[in-house]
């Protein structure tokens, strides 16, 4: 399976996206956007087809099509990525963004720049962050007030040992669990609930099953779109500045379409009959700074840490 097609100079250049988010789903729109951009930019030279909804499998399995170059471009969260780009660590660590005024401006500074190279050894390069909100608790029994009511819970969590120990510091017992297969696990009580933010909640029809929500939002994890370094070496400069300059204008946009699409999937699944919380956050943020002690003696993710939380 080898997508990218490139030819003489007059023919039409195609790159191959796929991801694992239904069509409904604000990034899904970000990536049309993308596709449009690219294709105006290049007046049609160069061209973008989207494979979503898992078509050509998860996450882990697109990112594993893009290191071996049978995928040009793919989205993921930043916390699959931690597990081999010990940086990435940092959107895991509860309450580290101030606000969305911060977190973006994170995103926007050479501290994002940077890391959104750091997979490059990885044959990963970054793009951009796509603005993934914040992420909270949904339960099917009751809701979460307070740290207590975690205590003895399954919480489902993504392959992540920083979101694995930060359950573990609420008193919860964490369970990974893929994306995919998420709604058949809480219909069956595999797990009491999981963690994710408003838009995925919604369109991933969780709502069905968990009728509690609770807005803690404990960490601001965003998604990384990245090109796999074999496809960006293949670019010419030219190419490379069309995929830019698309990049830029759908990440504009997929700010302003995420911050719709969260009120608009809190309202819909208040309809739907869950009932929304809005705990105090502090009993949350004391319990889970334990965190940090992970990284004692590792001076350059202390460093990061430190530069993220100076970031104006």
């Amino acid at each position: 399976m080898f997508f990218y097609g490139c030819q003489s100079e007059s023919s039409i250049t195609t790159l191959r996206l796929g991801h694992a988010l239904d069509t409904q789903h604000p990034v899904h729109k970000a990536m049309v956007i993308l596709g449009q951009e690219i294709e105006k930019q290049s007046q049609g030279k160069l061209k973008l087809n989207i494979y979503p909804s898992g078509q050509l499998g998860g996450e882990r399995e697109c990112l594993e099509l893009l290191q071996i170059g049978s995928l040009d471009i793919t989205k993921v969260s930043a916390a699959v990525l931690e597990n081999f780009i010990p940086e990435y660590k940092v959107f895991s660590v509860p309450y580290m963004f101030r606000d969305k005024a911060h977190t973006f401006s994170v995103f926007d500074s050479q501290i994002g720049e940077s890391l959104l190279l750091k997979g490059e050894k990885f044959r990963l390069r970054g793009l951009t962050f796509y603005d993934a909100g914040s992420r909270s608790f949904y339960m099917k029994e009751a809701p979460i007030k307070t740290p207590a009511d975690l205590v003895g819970k399954k919480i489902r969590v993504q392959k992540s040992n920083m979101a694995v120990a930060m359950v573990n510091d609420l008193g919860g017992s964490p369970t990974p669990i893929s994306w995919g297969e998420l709604y058949t696990a809480l219909q069956q009580g595999v797990v009491d609930g999981a963690e994710n933010n408003p838009p995925s909640f919604y369109t991933s029809k969780h709502y069905e099953v968990c009728k509690f929500y609770s807005l803690d939002e404990h960490t601001a994890v965003p998604d990384v779109l990245l090109i796999g370094t074999d496809t960006w070496s293949r670019l010419n400069d030219q190419q490379k500045e069309w995929v830019k300059k698309a990049v830029k204008v759908s990440t504009t946009v997929q700010r302003k379409l995420w911050a719709a699409s969260e009120k608009e999937s809190i309202a819909a699944v208040k309809e739907a009959g869950v009932q929304v919380v809005y705990p105090e956050k502090k009993p949350f943020e004391e319990q889970t700074k334990g965190i940090l002690k992970l990284f004692d003696g590792n001076e350059e993710m202390k460093s990061l840490i430190t530069s993220i939380k100076n970031q104006q």
